[in-house]
């Protein structure tokens, strides 16, 4: 029987390995698309053979499935620190949504690729993994939804606020903005672009503005 630091050390090199596929698998998806990326293609840029991708995931779908759930749940974990270090501080509920903005904004300049990857699938609708999609989705929505809630329940945002809309709505103006930044305005610092979306929370949400 292994010992626990040997599964250990096996365990770590194996996540190793499942994020380098990761990393590969996301570049060259968004540089050519999925149906044009290969399996051999994706082993080649992660420094691997190609049986090493089957038998880490059972076929370039399933890749593809892991890599969204991986990459939402980065996104969500970001955004929950956030909050909880807001509250850990004595901040206020605003001020959480607000550090989340900052946080989903850190995220996607660390990832753009899988950022650019994730708002185009969210507008298709045949791929085998739309469900497991939907799912990820709403456990990030749910983070900024949680955290409404308790603004509203504190008295501090208002409650005709339709939660589930507003923090879509959060989410999605975070994504939008940052493509945009990355793409049409990249001089600009992630300081300044923070700046600008924080100041449409303020006076949006808060009803500060």
């Amino acid at each position: 029987m292994e010992s626990s630091s040997t599964t250990a050390a096996g365990g770590g090199r194996r996540e190793a390995t499942r994020q380098k596929l990761y990393e590969a698998a996301v570049t060259l998806i968004a540089e050519q698309g999925f149906s044009a990326t290969t399996v051999d293609e994706i082993a080649e840029r992660a420094g691997v053979a190609k049986g090493t991708v089957y038998y880490n995931f059972a076929s370039k779908s399933v890749l593809f499935e892991e890599l969204l759930r991986h990459g939402v749940g980065l996104l969500t974990a970001s955004l929950r620190e956030a909050a909880e270090g807001t509250a850990r501080d004595g901040g206020s509920k605003v001020d959480a949504l607000d550090a989340m903005i900052r946080a989903g904004l850190v995220f996607i300049d660390r990832y753009p690729a899988f950022t650019q990857l994730y708002v185009a699938e969210l507008w298709r609708t045949n791929r085998a993994w739309q469900s497991t999609l939907m799912v990820v989705r709403q456990q990030a929505v749910a983070v900024v939804e949680g955290v409404l809630r308790d603004a509203v329940a504190e008295s501090e945002l208002s409650d005709e606020i339709d939660i589930p809309l507003t923090a879509a709505a959060l989410v999605g103006m975070v994504l939008v903005a940052a493509l945009d930044w990355q793409a049409f305005q990249p001089e600009r610092s992630l300081d300044d672009v923070h700046a600008a979306l924080s100041r449409l929370l303020q006076g949006r949400v808060s009803g500060r503005g």
